[in-house]
């Protein structure tokens, strides 16, 4: 995805470490001194696996905290598509400064940044990694903007559901939260991503999903952004995120949905059309020989338009 970014003229940078704070403002402390430190308890205990990965989940989360470091994985852990090696946390961080930085750039006045993320975020709960995420870096980069902007959307284009976003931000009406994703009826996450998720609390209202059905191709997808942008506009923000998925990708491994190459560009185009300060944080794009084009297609079709 690298060369990616760099066929579409971006220039390169190295983001700045930006400690804990950025992070700490969207996850709670008691997660983040479980990701810091899980795999080291982990390797103490007999027989213990290479990389953590938990064999229990609470069947609610009401109950008492275990002091256990299994327990605790499966207190934090969704699913077992997140194992934690020896370098999850430090990547985690890196990835989310990225984020971070990209906002930065865009309060300093860049109409638009991009971060490539590694590993993505946005099925990251306050306090619960899942689905290869560990730190929600849209979150991060939202919370960052919320510094200079009043209010600040959030609009994922993820072959899956932001489910960690949405919690994120379920109860709040300063950010808004949307997601075109692909129906999960049978498809991860499988427990959100509905229509009637709408928010509660003081942000009932401020959530939108758009499930498509499974191998909807571009013009259906398109309807949806639109649909999506109609609300962003009614929201007003200052600022906007895009939770950037290329999986999406017709030749995709996971096969969801099928948005074309030239598609990602008129989505791009689409959302530039919104004229809103905009950090593009990387999520999903799994392993493809045009995974690159893709990304070259959307922040080419982003600036086209912007």
């Amino acid at each position: 995805m690298l060369a990616g970014a760099r066929a579409a003229g971006s220039t390169v940078h190295r983001p700045d470490n930006y400690g804990l704070g950025p992070i700490a403002a969207v996850h709670s402390p008691e997660y983040l001194e479980f990701l810091q430190n899980i795999h080291q308890r982990w390797q103490l205990l007999p027989g213990a696996s290479a990389e953590v990965v938990p064999n229990i989940h609470p069947f609610t989360r009401a109950g008492s905290y275990p002091a256990s470091a299994v327990g605790q994985a499966g207190y934090h852990m969704a699913d077992t598509s997140c194992p934690i090696s020896a370098q999850t946390w430090e990547s985690a961080c890196w990835s989310a400064w990225s984020a971070v930085g990209a906002a930065e750039s865009v309060m300093s006045g860049a109409p638009a940044a991009y971060a490539l993320c590694r590993p993505p975020g946005h099925h990251a709960f306050a306090d619960v990694a899942g689905g290869f995420c560990f730190i929600n870096n849209s979150a991060v980069a939202a919370q960052r903007l919320r510094t200079k902007a009043a209010r600040v959307a959030i609009l994922d284009v993820d072959l899956h559901h932001g489910n960690g976003t949405q919690g994120i931000f379920y109860a709040r009406r300063d950010v808004l939260t949307l997601s075109v994703h692909a129906d999960p009826v049978n498809f991860y996450p499988f427990f959100w991503g509905y229509a009637n998720e709408r928010g509660e609390g003081a942000g009932l209202g401020y959530n939108c999903n758009l499930p498509l059905q499974h191998k909807s191709g571009d013009d259906v997808f398109l309807e949806a952004v639109a649909a999506a942008c109609k609300r962003i506009e009614a929201f007003a923000p200052e600022a906007l995120v895009v939770a950037l998925g290329l999986d999406a990708f017709a030749g995709d491994p996971f096969g969801g949905l099928c948005v074309s190459t030239p598609g990602f560009a008129r989505i791009a185009e689409a959302i530039a059309k919104l004229r809103l300060p905009t950090v593009i944080v990387q999520e999903g794009g799994y392993l493809c020989d045009e995974l690159g084009d893709n990304l070259t297609s959307f922040l080419t079709g982003f600036g086209a338009a912007a």
